[in-house]
């Protein structure tokens, strides 16, 4: 088996930093973990409080703490430095090879999208972001790993596209597409499904938009070597 991890961001119009951060840690049982948070608001306020957030949890995982409770004490970090009025969603994706699982803490009323195969999941119990009160706690999932298993996690700024024209985005729908045409890879998810946000929101995305799409494919190839490759455009 082999687990492919894509991403794709995109900064709301006319803002220059993202709200949204992103990061990816090795696990030190083995596998890897990727941390996404969105910090209220937008703009340069809204990084500070992201970045304090993963950095956080990225901290606690790499020491080895269980993605719930790495969640929970970003939570009350947050809140004791902001005093409960500024929150962030927080969503961790983790490949834990000890236990050969697929571990999902969402902290985020977004919800996510499973897949095995063509058939699709929306995983949208309750959940809240974190910072506002104290011993907030995260929604877990944990899936066996097993070639053909899809996750689609995002911020909120993905499904609220179109919404000021009254096109709302459907993610489950245009998921379902993608999946029903073709094997795309990962990285082509994550890159359709912003694409769609773009063209709702009329090429200027009402908000900071992540996507994160991991895939379990089997590896035929039996090739050992790990690779991540990173494109970050920059204007001058």
């Amino acid at each position: 088996m082999e687990v492919q991890i894509a991403v794709a961001k995109v900064n709301k119009y006319a803002v220059s930093e993202s709200g949204d951060t992103l990061e990816v840690v090795e696990r030190p049982g083995g596998g890897l973990s990727v941390v996404l948070a969105d910090g209220q608001s937008s703009g340069r306020g809204a990084k500070a409080i992201s970045m304090m957030v993963v950095r956080k949890v990225i901290a606690l995982l790499a020491e080895g703490v269980r993605d719930g409770a790495a969640a929970r004490a970003a939570s009350d970090a947050l809140f004791a430095e902001k005093s409960g009025k500024v929150s962030s969603t927080l969503n961790v994706v983790s490949v834990d090879l000890q236990t050969k699982t697929l571990v999902l803490a969402r902290n985020n009323e977004c919800p996510m999208y499973l897949a095995r195969g063509e058939e699709i999941e929306q995983l949208n119990e309750a959940s809240k972001s974190i910072g506002t009160t104290r011993n907030t706690k995260p929604i877990i999932t944990e899936i066996p790993l097993e070639p053909g298993l899809t996750v689609v996690v995002y911020t909120d700024g993905l499904v609220h596209a179109g919404t000021r024209r009254g096109s709302a985005m459907d993610v489950g729908f245009t998921l379902r597409g993608l999946l029903e045409d073709s094997n795309p890879s990962s990285q082509e998810i994550a890159d359709a499904l912003l694409a769609q946000a773009v063209r709702l929101d009329d090429n200027r995305p009402a908000d900071d938009i992540s996507v994160l799409v991991l895939r379990v494919v089997s590896n035929e190839s039996a090739d050992p070597v790990r690779r991540m490759s990173v494109r970050l455009p920059i204007r001058v």
